[in-house]
């Protein structure tokens, strides 16, 4: 279900109900009116783990949630853009870096309980550099005992990082999956 629920339908401008529609298995959001059925998806969160010797960038976030806290570069993937694309443009804007992406992802998670899919690709960064935009108090790099592993915003981005530093220690960087149902620490 929508964290903000769909009042009226954007075809018609009637209200709409919540019911299972015929033919359907799921509850979906149905113009009282028209018909029109109201099919909401998951989100996919797309982003990068930006990457200089052996430090890792995080932006010190501007914007709610978390406001205050370190985070990846990442936010919402946009319509008509691929993952890859959406992932470099949430960089540029969150950290203002010149960097390389990966060709392909270094980690899904999977958040059935969020109803999210993160996608993070490694970015390889050209300079130390960082220009951070509007939704960042600041850019930084971190070697991995400098993390401030409590001010970190999200439980997924601990888990990446945990991730990388394993990674980097054998210096083999596999595709990660993770899937979860329920909501709490990714182990």
């Amino acid at each position: 279900m929508s964290k903000k629920p769909i009042l009226f339908c954007t075809q018609c401008g009637a209200p709409v109900e919540r019911k299972i529609p015929e033919g359907d298995d799921h509850e979906r959001y149905v113009c009282t009116a028209c018909g029109e059925i109201f099919y909401e998806n998951p989100l996919n969160i797309v982003g990068t783990l930006p990457v200089w010797e052996d430090r890792v960038l995080l932006c010190r976030r501007a914007i709610d949630p978390r406001k205050g806290y370190w985070t990846l570069p990442a936010g919402h993937q946009e319509m008509k853009e691929t993952t890859r694309d959406g992932a470099a443009r949430e960089t540029q804007e969150e950290a203002g870096i010149d960097f390389r992406i990966a060709d392909e992802p270094y980690v899904y998670l999977d958040l059935a309980h969020a109803s999210q899919s993160h996608v993070i690709f490694l970015a390889a960064m050209e300079s130390p550099e960082a220009n951070p935009g509007p939704e960042s108090f600041e850019a930084r790099l971190f070697s991995e005992d400098e993390i401030p592993w409590d001010k970190i915003a999200f439980n997924s981005v601990d888990k990446i990082l945990r991730l990388y530093f394993e990674d980097a220690k054998t210096g083999n960087f596999p595709f990660h999956y993770i899937e979860r149902h329920k909501q709490g620490k990714i182990s």
